[in-house]
C-alpha cells in the first residue's frame, strides 16, 4: 500500500484496454447451479452470458436473449420473444436450449442461491423456436429482476460458451474480453472491429492490490468493495471524487443462529439487540453509513409499515440499562456468545464496536471466522429484487416455528394481496421472535476513474462491464 500513498491524483490516460479490478478470486466462467459465483466471477459471467434480461448501468431492466416480453393473465405468464443470437461459436440460441438451462438452474438439485425465490415458476415451455413462456403458480411482479442477475445468466455447458456481450479474446487469471458482434444492429457499417478502447481486462484480486493498482494509475476501475475493505482507502490519496458509493438496499446484520442457553429466550435476544450502539458502530466505520434497526427498508410489497422493535423508542442508555439487567437476571451462568465475521480491517473495527456494546451489558464476545460454529452470524447481502420476503426469508437463518410458518404461508399467497397481507403477518413474526439483529444498510463502494462515464450509482450495487463507456454497447 506504501506505492498507492504516493500517487492517485493524476488521471489516467482515456486510452488503451479498460482495466477492470474485482475484489474476489480470479474470474471464471461457472454454472451457477453448481458453483456460488463471487464479484469476478459474476462479471465474467455477466459479461460472455446473459439472462433473458440483463441490469443497465442504472440498475434497470434491459434485453438481454429476449428482446421484448410480454405479461399477461394478470401476473401469471411471461412470454419472451428471443433475438437473434449464437453462444460465441456461432451455433444459434434456440427456445429449446434456453428452457432447458433454466431448468437446470432452478431445479431440486440447483444450488443457485436464486432458486429458493423462483419457486413460483410453474412451467417453462417452448411456444416456437424463438419463443418461450413462463407460466406461475402465483403472481411475481419482481420476476425481471431476478432473471436479471448474473447468476440467472444462460450458459451452454458443451462446448462451454455464452452470449454476452462479449467474448474472450485472451483467456487465462486476467482475461481479456472484446465486445462481441451483434447480429440485430441496425446499420451493417456499424460492425466494425473494436477499438482497444473497447476491450476490457478483469482482473480478480485481494482489496489491497485492487486498491493500490488503481492508485498507481495501472487500472480504470474496482469493483465489489464493501465495509471489509473500506478502512483500505484511508491509507490512499485517491481523490474522493473517484471513490463512489452506491445507494444499495439489502440486509447487514448479526443472525441468531443458534437458540440456545441464553438465546433460548426471544426477550433475552432482543437484550442482545438493543445492547448494541449502531451510531458509533457505523460512524467508526465509514462517514454517513446508514444504520438500521428494522429487517424491513420500505413497506415494499408488505401490506403494513415495517415493523419496529419496541426498544427503538428508548435512548442509547435506556436500552443499555435494560439489557444489563437481562443479562444480570440470567440464572444460567456467564453469557458468552461466538460472533462470526470475515476477515478484513472493517470487520475488525465492527466487530471491536459490537464487542464493546456486548461487554457494557456484561456479556463476553469471541470472534470467530465465518465457517465455524457460532451464536450470532453476519449476514451482509444486497437484494436482488424488491420483495419484503427476501428480507425476511434471508433474515430466518434460524427461526421459530411461528415465523417460519407465516414464510411459507407468504411464499404460498394465491394473489397479491394476500401475499402483501402473508408478508406483513411473516414480519410481525420475525419482529417478535428475534432472529435477526439489524445493524445498516449495506456498504457497497468502487473506485471508477473519469473515462468510465458511463458507470452509475444504483441500488443494486451492480456494473456490468459493458455499460461502462460511452462507445460500447
Amino acid at each position: 500500500m506504501s506505492v498507492a500513498a504516493l500517487s492517485g491524483c493524476d488521471r489516467r490516460p482515456d486510452t488503451g484496454v479498460v482495466v477492470a479490478s474485482a475484489i474476489g478470486a480470479p474470474p471464471r466462467v461457472a454454472d451457477a447451479s453448481r458453483v456460488l459465483l463471487d464479484t469476478p466471477s459474476r462479471l465474467m459471467m455477466d459479461s460472455t452470458a446473459q439472462g433473458l434480461v440483463r441490469f443497465d448501468a442504472a440498475g434497470q431492466i434491459e434485453p438481454g436473449l429476449a428482446e421484448r416480453w410480454i405479461v399477461i393473465d394478470g401476473g401469471m405468464s411471461y412470454i419472451f420473444r428471443l433475438r437473434e443470437g449464437d453462444w460465441g461459436d456461432g451455433t444459434p440460441v434456440t427456445a429449446e436450449q434456453v428452457v432447458t438451462m433454466l431448468e437446470r438452474q432452478i431445479g431440486p438439485n440447483s444450488r443457485n442461491p436464486l432458486a429458493p425465490f423462483l419457486t413460483a415458476i410453474d412451467e417453462i415451455v417452448v411456444m416456437t423456436p424463438q419463443v418461450i413462456e413462463v407460466r406461475l403458480s402465483r403472481p411475481r411482479p419482481d420476476l425481471l429482476k431476478l432473471f436479471a442477475q448474473p447468476e440467472l445468466a444462460l450458459l451452454r455447458l458443451r462446448p462451454s460458451g455464452g452470449s454476452g456481450p462479449f467474448r474472450v479474446l485472451r483467456r487465462g487469471r486476467a482475461p481479456l474480453l472484446r465486445p462481441a458482434f451483434d447480429p440485430n444492429q441496425a446499420d451493417p457499417d456499424d460492425q466494425r472491429e473494436a477499438k482497444p478502447e473497447e476491450d476490457v481486462r478483469l482482473i480478480g484480486e485481494r482489496a489491497a492490490r485492487a486498491i493500490a493498482r488503481f492508485a498507481n494509475r495501472d487500472s480504470d476501475l474496482v469493483s465489489g468493495g464493501s465495509f471489509v475493505d473500506w478502512p483500505l482507502l484511508a491509507t490512499t490519496d485517491i481523490a474522493a471524487g473517484n471513490v463512489r458509493v452506491d445507494p444499495a438496499v439489502g440486509l447487514f446484520g448479526l443472525a441468531i443462529v443458534r437458540r440456545d442457553g441464553f438465546l433460548a429466550d426471544p426477550i433475552n435476544r432482543a437484550a442482545v439487540a438493543e445492547s448494541i450502539d449502531r451510531t458509533a458502530l457505523t460512524a467508526a466505520i465509514a462517514p454517513a453509513w446508514d444504520p438500521a434497526d428494522r429487517i424491513l427498508p420500505d413497506i415494499l410489497d408488505s401490506a403494513a409499515l415495517p415493523q419496529v422493535p419496541a426498544w427503538t423508542l428508548l435512548t442509547q442508555d435506556e436500552r443499555r440499562t435494560s439489557a444489563r439487567q437481562r443479562v444480570a437476571a440470567w440464572t444460567g451462568g456467564p453469557v458468552a456468545l461466538r460472533i462470526a465475521m470475515p476477515a478484513g480491517p472493517g470487520a475488525t473495527l465492527l466487530y471491536a464496536q459490537v464487542a464493546a456494546s456486548l461487554i457494557a451489558v456484561g456479556i463476553t464476545p469471541t470472534r470467530v471466522g465465518m465457517s465455524e460454529a457460532a451464536d450470532l452470524k453476519l449476514i451482509d447481502a444486497v437484494a436482488p429484487y424488491d420483495s419484503a420476503r427476501w428480507y425476511l426469508a434471508t433474515a430466518c437463518v434460524v427461526c421459530g416455528e411461528a415465523a417460519q410458518a407465516a414464510l411459507e404461508a407468504a411464499r404460498e399467497a394465491p394473489s397479491l394481496a394476500e401475499r402483501g397481507a402473508r408478508i406483513a403477518a411473516a414480519d410481525a413474526a420475525l419482529n417478535e421472535d428475534v432472529a435477526f439483529i439489524p445493524l445498516a444498510r449495506p456498504l457497497r463502494w468502487s473506485l471508477v476513474s473519469p473515462r468510465l462515464r458511463q458507470w452509475q450509482a444504483n441500488v443494486r450495487a451492480w456494473h456490468p462491464l459493458n455499460r461502462l463507456r460511452a462507445d460500447t454497447n
